[in-house]
């Protein structure tokens, strides 16, 4: 081992920057914190702290502990149930065959809903919606004009919302936008928010999305299907080679 990988040594013992590392990987998000020179030194000096602590149970004899070794026993047990259960399911695979077949037989599962994707300009006076609708009407590109005049930050991007499906909108924009052709212009609408023009670019009927799109979907669906199985065949299996005493 590279010395340059060993941050410290505490009674012999190595601390290495692989376990820093994998110390601040199982903080999860929290560790992102500790992801700099000062933050991994702060890691090393927690690790040396538990290995000194460690050493001090080890010369006191904690580890013959009764409560200690009660614990030890539990989280073996746990760990060997979560062990046994990994085992028993690692090798379930599903075939192309399985996907194909699961998807034709539960297409209600993929339905996918009217959407449509749509640009907008916003505006507080109705009179001002109706100058720019007379300004793209004579020629002014749509998406100038948005990054122009809106007020939404949508602006930035000449407007554009991207794809929605009914009932993300406010009512009377959504009415307006899904009742509208693809490249018409509409308005001026009355919201909430003030006055819209509006442009839909695109629109997907409802339908059933095609396997491609969520074979990785009807994978991760029958996958935990055929596991459960499996789970649940096992144990009633078990059940009969040991005794069992429900109470409840």
């Amino acid at each position: 081992m590279s010395e340059n990988n060993i941050l410290a040594k505490v009674n012999g013992r190595s601390i290495t920057k692989e376990e820093v590392e994998s110390f601040i990987n199982m903080m999860g998000a929290q560790g992102a914190q500790f992801r700099t020179p000062e933050g991994m030194n702060k890691i090393a000096d927690e690790l040396v702290n538990q290995e000194l602590f460690y050493l001090n149970a080890l010369e006191t004899g904690l580890d013959k502990n009764e409560d200690y070794l009660k614990e030890v026993e539990r989280i073996k047990e746990s760990a060997l149930k979560q062990f046994a259960v990994t085992e028993l399911l690692k090798d379930v695979n599903i075939s192309d065959e399985d996907i194909n077949e699961y998807y034709e037989s539960h297409k209600e599962y993929f339905k996918k809903p009217e959407m449509i994707k749509a640009s907008h300009i916003l505006v507080e006076e109705e009179d001002k919606a109706n100058e720019i609708k007379t300004e793209i009407e004579s020629g002014k590109d749509f998406d100038k004009a948005a990054f122009e005049y809106s007020t939404c930050p949508s602006k930035e991007k000449g407007g554009d919302l991207g794809q929605f499906a009914k009932g993300q909108m406010v009512p009377e924009f959504e009415e307006a936008a899904f009742a509208s052709e693809i490249g018409e212009l509409v308005g001026p609408i009355k919201t909430q928010f003030g006055y819209h023009l509006i442009k839909v670019t695109d629109k997907e009927e409802e339908g059933v999305a095609p396997l491609e799109e969520v074979k990785n979907e009807v994978a991760r669906q029958l996958s935990g299907l055929k596991q459960q199985e499996i789970y649940i065949n096992k144990a009633k299996d078990l059940s009969k080679e040991y005794k069992v005493e429900k109470f409840y």
